[in-house]
């Protein structure tokens, strides 16, 4: 197999397209800072609306990044090779996954360095696990090991980064991405030679759970979080309804004709998300079939139309078609509550 940082034809290929679908599955993206392209760098977002959140971080910036992920999904050895074409390494934990998967932690930290030592940003979300909540789960102990690991060879830094939605459930909500300042693994480690490993570790740990609590619309989670949650959505409306139903009806012909356009994408996304036990996939399952399904349709749509209509006409479904999957998510957006 390739390395990591290698150049890999398919993979520019298709990351225009991903970036594009990732950037249409929102209604706006609103993104404050900048992510380095250059030294040993650690991305550490905070993490609540699974596969959604590396595709924003990927699409922040033109180069390749090495993410991290669960290591149950690397068991079948096909799925396993997609997901390294994808730059994506395995990260087991004793909780969860086998011994071996755990025994092979060591190889995965190898690479992850190495990706490091070669300019690869390496994305990791050092909660653990996604959580739909405006809180911090605690920061796990394997950021730490790799970064204070890159620390002893190269300068290496980590970019917290916040991700806020207005909505985890539905689709072509809102999303705001604030870049951190930069934390800085050698000067931090240097500043704190009288801690031992365990001690320097958890230093790390609570010092990024700390910067990522400053990214974020954060409330602290404990008893009070449902009452705050509450309070802060009362004071924050979701538009004037008037104004919403006023836009529904005067946009309810062209939601009609994008209903019908995109009809075998959204009704097999809905068809998914029913079937889906954690809704914090159904967006990621929505992603999915816009990215697969709009270049299938439109081929389809094309044979069709162009077989059966004038060529003004084909040509305007075809136009139409493209942002009729948004379209479409939009219109139901502005009739919820």
């Amino acid at each position: 197999m390739s390395e990591f940082w290698d150049y890999n034809f398919a993979y520019s290929f298709f990351r225009p397209w991903v970036d594009f679908c990732t950037r249409h599955s929102y209604r706006r993206i609103e993104f404050k800072g900048s992510l380095p392209d250059k030294g040993a760098v650690i991305f550490a977002p905070n993490h609540t609306n699974t596969l959604m959140d590396p595709l924003l971080v990927l699409q922040a910036r033109k180069g390749g990044t090495l993410f991290g992920a669960r290591a149950d999904i690397f068991r079948k050895p096909f799925i396993a090779r997609i997901l390294h074409f994808l730059k994506i390494v395995p990260l087991a934990r004793h909780s969860r996954d086998l011994p071996e998967e755990v025994a092979r932690n060591k190889g995965t930290f190898d690479q992850i360095d190495r990706a490091l030592s070669h300019g690869l940003p390496f994305c990791i979300f050092c909660e653990g696990t996604h959580r739909t909540m405006h809180s911090l789960l605690p920061v796990r102990r394997g950021i730490a090991r790799i970064a204070f690991t890159s620390a002893e060879h190269r300068h290496t830094t980590i970019i917290p980064i916040g991700i806020d939605y207005s909505d985890w459930f539905h689709y072509r909500s809102c999303v705001k991405i604030q870049v951190g300042a930069p934390l800085d693994v050698n000067a931090f480690a240097k500043a704190r030679t009288d801690l031992g490993i365990d001690e320097l570790d958890a230093a790390l740990q609570q010092e990024l759970y700390s910067r990522l609590s400053e990214l974020i619309f954060f409330l602290p989670d404990d008893e009070n979080y449902s009452a705050g949650l509450a309070r802060y959505q009362a004071a924050h409306p979701r538009g004037h309804r008037v104004r919403r139903v006023f836009q529904a009806i005067l946009g309810f012909p062209l939601f009609l004709v994008c209903a019908l356009l995109s009809l075998p994408m959204w009704a097999l996304a809905e068809y998914l998300c029913s079937r889906i036990k954690d809704k914090a996939f159904c967006n990621t399952a929505r992603f999915g079939v816009k990215l697969l399904g709009t270049p299938l349709f439109l081929v389809i749509w094309a044979i069709l139309f162009f077989s059966l209509l004038p060529w003004w006409a084909a040509l305007l479904l075809l136009l139409l078609f493209l942002p009729s999957y948004s379209v479409f998510y939009d219109w139901l957006n502005l009739v919820r509550r």
